[in-house]
């Protein structure tokens, strides 16, 4: 299949190595045109989607345990690996239900190496999404050490001189894979090639073509595309996949939707998302019973209106799409939430997800299993003086010091990106309850361990939870917060965020809370490891019933130095 000059397809992104079980393995490409896929004797055409031309190849039938040098092949010419690549094997890995099982997480990533000038909008630009749409911008061209060395490309060159015996099995992405309200250099040039960026949005992405560019520049790194063909990964999105402040309230949703580049904005986005981040997290299985997937695939010529109709229903709150998904691994269990998409923002009513999606958690959660993890972008449990001021604002804005103040609260919100789940107070209390439920045994024998994942917040640390006296907690509890992978926090927001840890932090913030009539959240939690401030990866290895967690930082040196530092290592169970 190769065009009338004879020419040879050729790998435009990927392999990506995707979903991964015991007998069955997904790889995910992206190619410059029309071709068959093949990967270990299984083949699969490319379908298109606004000229652009992609496969996900299954890889069923194997045993378990096994590891396999593999190449991927288009029209029969070998792409992959690389001529010049990094020189690491790709290797596919099944799950070995015999040895432990290790799960790596982290959020957070922006792509562009440290190169920022010393300018004065460059304070702005620390912080993702605050840059004035349709505002031009210089070139970057002096090293900036703000952003610090990228734990992702670290991590891959710690790998490379491990054998894959000692590889983790899964690479959890918990939120913000790609910036489209912050491009990178690649992702500006490309922009700046096909529209005046004078105009808003300006060099924030536009429209399918723009996001297309933005994903090739996060993952086209050479360390990070070696490791992405290696490593099993799953993916939820957050804000910044989209836009800063994505669904933060309804007003927030209404100013947006009247922005006449909106709506182009949001479509390319879930059509994006759908293809590069969300169908890697389906198994075979789900696949073959996904409408969606069998229309696109089977789609004569380009499928950019299939997903052009989806993506404008998956922008509708009674659109009825779920993200959320389940994999289990042995006898751990994960399932990664959706906190962003699917929303009930209506004053009075705001739920961080809806209740049938809820339900399904729920129902996701439960059975005979050794360890669960909850994987949530947004992270549950906040230092008491930034949760108190969350719940706060939802009170406020809600009206509890009338309408005035809740026009002002709304400025706060934004501002201050009060939007966790401490935001979304009857959520909240539900998460919580469906800890304890797990920890006394009402969704099946309680677990050795019960772990939340998040990231979104630019530091990093472990807490411990505790149930109110009379609970009959058999499994320990814990949050673990992992962020940002390449994208530190200003020192301005350190500041706060240490002054929110700090006793005083808390005791403010529940008197702020406690005058607009928010009750004391029932359960309790307390900060065991951390704070800390750089980017990071963090590791869950869970051998039967034993678990232990791993927080490991980037050093803040130039790119290229290899290495990641472990920070704290201890027992979960």
């Amino acid at each position: 299949m190769t065009d009338g000059g004879g020419a040879v397809p050729r790998l435009v992104l990927g392999p990506l190595l995707r979903y991964v079980d015991e007998t069955a393995i997904t790889v995910w490409v992206e190619a410059d045109r029309a071709c068959r896929v093949e990967i270990l004797g299984r083949q699969a055409p490319t379908f298109e989607v606004g000229g652009h031309h992609y496969a996900l190849v299954v890889i069923d039938g194997l045993a378990p345990g096994t590891k396999t040098e593999y190449q991927v092949t288009l029209d029969g010419a070998v792409c992959w690996p690389e001529p010049g690549g990094p020189g690491q094997p790709s290797v596919l890995r099944t799950l070995d239900p015999g040895r432990p099982l290790r799960l790596v997480f982290g959020s957070c990533r922006i792509a562009e190496l440290p190169a920022r000038p010393r300018r004065r909008w460059a304070r702005a630009r620390t912080q993702p999404g605050r840059t004035e749409p349709g505002r031009g911008e210089p070139a970057r061209t002096q090293p900036d050490p703000d952003h610090g060395a990228d734990a992702l490309a670290a991590w891959a060159r710690d790998l490379a001189g491990q054998p894959p015996a000692r590889w983790p099995d899964t690479l959890l992405l918990i939120g913000d894979q790609v910036y489209a309200d912050d491009t990178g250099p690649a992702t500006r040039e490309f922009i700046a090639g096909r529209r005046d960026p004078s105009v808003p949005p300006g060099y924030q992405v536009a429209d399918f073509a723009e996001y297309c560019a933005l994903y090739r520049e996060a993952w086209t790194e050479p360390s990070v595309r070696w490791l992405l063909s290696v490593i099993p990964s799953a993916m939820i999105f957050d804000d910044h996949d989209v836009h800063d402040d994505w669904n933060i309230s309804a007003s927030w949703r209404r100013d947006y939707q009247a922005k006449p580049w909106w709506p182009e904005r949001i479509t390319a986005a879930f059509q994006t998302y759908w293809i590069y981040q969300h169908l890697g997290n389906l198994s075979p299985a789900e696949l073959a019973k996904d409408e969606l997937w069998r229309q696109v695939t089977a789609a004569p010529g380009d499928a950019a209106a299939l997903l052009r109709d989806f993506a404008k229903r998956a922008d509708q709150p009674s659109g009825g799409v779920q993200w959320s998904f389940a994999r289990s691994c042995g006898r751990v269990r994960m399932v990664a939430i959706d906190s962003r998409a699917g929303r009930v923002l209506d004053n009075g009513q705001r739920r961080m997800i809806g209740a049938a999606e809820w339900d399904w958690v729920t129902r996701s959660v439960a059975g005979d299993w050794d360890h669960v993890v909850l994987a949530t972008s947004l992270p549950l449990l906040l230092p008491y003086g930034i949760h108190a001021v969350e719940a706060w604002s939802e009170a406020v804005c809600d009206g509890a010091w009338g309408k005035r103040f809740a026009t002002v609260g709304e400025r706060i919100r934004r501002a201050a990106d009060l939007e966790h789940w401490a935001a979304f107070g009857a959520s909240f209390t539900e998460f919580g309850q469906l800890l304890a439920g797990l920890a006394t045994g009402a969704h099946g024998p309680p677990p050795a361990s019960v772990t939340v994942i998040s990231g979104d917040i630019h530091n990093s640390y472990l807490a411990q939870v505790s149930f109110p006296a009379g609970t009959r907690s058999r499994s320990p509890v814990y949050q673990a917060v992992c962020s940002p992978i390449h994208n530190l926090l200003p020192e301005s927001f350190r500041r706060t965020q240490k002054l929110a840890i700090s006793r005083a932090g808390g005791l403010a913030g529940a008197a702020l809370a406690r005058l607009a009539g928010v009750p004391r959240p029932w359960i309790r939690w307390r900060i065991t490891r951390g704070p800390w401030f750089r980017n990071m990866l963090c590791a869950l290895e869970y051998d039967g019933r034993a678990g232990r967690i791993r927080f490991a930082g980037a050093g803040h040196e130039t790119p290229g130095a290899s290495g990641l530092e472990t920070l704290c290592e201890t027992e979960l169970s």
